[in-house]
């Protein structure tokens, strides 16, 4: 399972769990290889009220109870490490639901909005919906439905870490490799690029 990345999405009530926003659906799919291998889909009932225009956007209205859910949420990730799009969002809403069905969270985010600004800067936006377009990745269900987003931003994780490989001339774009991308400037990342494909040729030659 090292090689395994869970790609996660949240539907909410608001912007922050510090605000009393809940979650209302999550969707999770694991990535292995590039591809998806598995996929976990359900509502989420926290006993808060649902927003009109929640409900006009997403359809959303009837649930499972929300610590039903995340105890298999977690079940379903295990160890594997996570990805989100704007991953400063979800994984708030991650450790939130989590903490408050009495279950640990300490899962690692990586974010494909920070990772997307360092490796297509040329995008004319860096939203999901954008950046699909942009790339030419598809939606296989309904936007702004948690399965879909989490399936979009799968896609374009799958395709940052070929591109990452083939420019670079990499071995392998782990999670660990994207969390230390994301945390460097726009302005380093292609040094520090140039460095971490440096580095693999050489142990290459020391290897061979």
């Amino acid at each position: 399972m090292s090689s395994t990345i869970a790609v996660i999405d949240f539907e909410t009530t608001g912007m922050s769990p510090a605000q009393g926003a809940r979650a209302t659906e999550i969707g999770i799919v694991l990535l292995q290889g590039g591809r998806i291998v598995d996929r976990f889909q359900s509502l989420m009932h926290s006993g808060v009220r649902i927003p009109p225009m929640v409900i006009a956007l997403t359809g959303i209205s009837n649930a499972m109870p929300a610590a039903e859910v995340m105890r298999e949420a977690l079940r379903f990730v295990g160890e594997a490490p996570m990805v989100a799009h704007n991953a400063a969002f979800d994984s708030k809403f991650w450790q939130s639901e989590l903490t408050l069905a009495g279950l640990p969270a300490s899962q690692a985010f990586a974010c494909t909005v920070l990772l997307s600004r360092r490796i297509y800067p040329e995008a004319p936006s860096h939203s999901l919906g954008r950046l699909a377009e942009h790339l030419g990745l598809e939606f296989t269900g309904r936007a702004h439905r948690a399965l879909a987003d989490a399936e979009v931003t799968a896609a374009l994780l799958a395709r940052m870490q070929q591109d990452l490989c083939q420019r670079h001339a990499l071995a392998a774009c782990g999670h660990a490799l994207l969390m230390q991308l994301q945390r460097c400037t726009r302005a380093k990342s292609e040094a520090w690029l140039r460095e971490q494909a440096a580095s693999f040729q050489l142990e290459l030659i020391q290897n061979s």
